[in-house]
């Protein structure tokens, strides 16, 4: 019988010469953990807090969660309940997830805008600010201070005036108005008042405008600027020649329009709710 021990240190030989060759193809540290994975981090975005049932972010979307993480899988600039020709909502959170959308508001324009009247006022610095700030509840919203002119009371709409100036969308500004023409003589309160409602005095500079006297009347003698509690109105044809039959008059000084003012030669236009 042959002696194995030959054989046995051959075996022995192959398997540590197997080894040191293993060494030298793992001469490094061996790690057991991949560096390219880690914890995921939260996304920052600003929301709306208004709402006790759905929150808006500064990217559009609507509705979001309380929490951030998943806000791309949400509607981005939806216009849910909106009057897109108005740029009006019915809810606060789309109203600025709408506004949010570029095509509908341009930054250049929102940038330029001054966050309140006074001369002092900053102007904003992001459009998400903007739309947040417009699409709440202001005094063109109400009537008789204490309701809403209508369900789309939430808007956000702005234009480009002749001077380059940005201003409220007038259209905006009479939702839930009745615009009517007077007969001649006729104050806005009777014309409101014949018809079950009030006339609204804080509408009247809205209506104190060329552009609108000239939607709801003829004005084919011009519009012209003038001083007269009748006023914004239409002189009627029959008029002393005097008084510039057929012109539309809109008053110099908003703060002395009044709703009870009339004038037995014009025809006035009336904000009546």
């Amino acid at each position: 019988m042959s002696d194995p021990r030959p054989l046995l240190r051959r075996i022995l030989r192959l398997a540590t010469a197997f080894a040191v060759a293993a060494c030298a193809c793992f001469s490094g540290p061996v790690s057991g953990i991949r560096k390219d994975i880690g914890f995921i981090e939260p996304i920052m975005c600003r929301s709306t807090v208004q709402g006790r049932h759905l929150i808006s972010d500064d990217n559009g979307n609507t509705p979001v969660p309380l929490s951030c993480l998943d806000c791309f899988h949400r509607d981005r600039f939806s216009c849910q309940g909106c009057k897109l020709d108005l740029q009006c909502c019915n809810s606060y959170e789309y109203c600025v997830s709408c506004c949010l959308n570029p095509s509908k508001t341009k930054k250049e324009d929102v940038l330029k805008l001054k966050v309140a009247k006074p001369v002092t006022a900053g102007t904003y610095t992001n459009v998400f600010d903007f739309c947040m700030g417009r699409c709440r509840h202001s005094s063109a919203s109400v009537v008789h201070e204490n309701a809403y002119a209508g369900d789309f009371h939430h808007c956000f709409s702005v234009q480009q005036n002749s001077s380059g100036s940005v201003e409220s969308s007038s259209v905006s500004k009479l939702l839930g108005i009745n615009v009517i023409v007077g007969r001649p003589g006729e104050s806005c309160s009777l014309v409101c008042k014949v018809r079950g409602q009030s006339c609204v005095p804080s509408r009247l500079s809205v209506l104190n405008k060329c552009e609108i006297l000239q939607k709801y009347m003829r004005c084919k003698s011009g519009c012209f600027r003038s001083l007269g509690p009748d006023q914004p109105a239409e002189v009627v044809d029959e008029a002393p020649t005097s008084l510039n039959p057929g012109a539309c008059l809109y008053m110099q000084m908003d703060e002395r329009l009044t709703c009870d003012g009339s004038h037995q030669h014009t025809r006035r236009l009336c904000p009546c709710a």
